[in-house]
């Protein structure tokens, strides 16, 4: 993990100081979502997102190697209990999270620790060598990956098995003309609805997942109600 965090040390400067990587876009954005910061304060920001970037890229190349002892020392699900009371009830529980911290290792530690099925969402790639090596790389815990725009069928096809299902749709949902419009962050922004519509249809409860950074290399994850088929696209605080 050392030498892995010195390489991603290595890429952060690389990203930052020579190759400038999505330098003006990083830029523009936080100074939308932070007009009232100085200069300094956005170049931290932007600083802070790229050694995240970077660490989780080295991390999941590590989750390759990783054991479940290892995976449970680094990752930490907390207030399993939450979600464990639906599932124990006889109700399946979707949960959603967010791109921040390591969404990858997330997904990890929730299968690992959950005690349950757990159906994750996702968008199938287009080259075919990195769709086989994500596939694998997801699934080695036990998970199983559903392509996002078949997992309302999947999940009414097999909807006698108890089961979390796994969604991380924040990204913008340029492919569809299905979005909702609210103020995110200062900014108008679209979310997907897919979350919403499935958790409408199945009445499924929605827990939000939460992950943050203790230290580096070690994760820490809870999860809170959103509420029992309700909108999943609430403002994070």
């Amino acid at each position: 993990m050392r030498a892995l965090y010195a390489f991603s040390t290595f890429l952060y400067l690389l990203a930052f100081y020579v190759v400038k990587h999505r330098h003006q876009v990083i830029r523009e954005q936080i100074e939308k979502v932070f007009p009232e910061s100085s200069d300094a304060e956005r170049a931290a920001i932007q600083k802070r997102f790229l050694k995240n970037f970077c660490d989780v890229l080295v991390e999941v190349l590590k989750s390759v190697s990783m054991t479940d002892a290892d995976m449970r020392a680094h990752v930490r699900i907390v207030n399993l209990e939450l979600a464990r009371s639906h599932l124990i009830a006889g109700q399946s529980v979707m949960l959603v999270t967010s791109h921040l911290c390591n969404w990858e290792w997330l997904l990890h530690g929730v299968t690992l620790q959950l005690g349950y099925p757990v159906d994750a969402a996702y968008k199938p790639l287009h080259d075919q060598w990195a769709e086989r090596l994500m596939l694998g790389i997801r699934s080695r815990f036990g998970a199983r990956l559903v392509a996002a725009k078949d997992l309302l069928t999947d999940f009414l096809r097999r909807r006698t098995i108890v089961r979390a299902v796994a969604m991380n749709a924040d990204q913008a949902p340029v492919s569809t003309d299905q979005r909702y419009w609210t103020r995110f962050l200062g900014q108008d922004t679209a979310f997907y609805i897919g979350a919403e519509q499935i958790a409408r249809a199945t009445r499924l409860p929605i827990l939000y997942a939460a992950m943050r950074r203790t230290r580096r290399g070690f994760m820490k994850s809870s999860s809170s109600h959103c509420g029992m088929g309700e909108s999943a696209l609430r403002p994070m605080r």
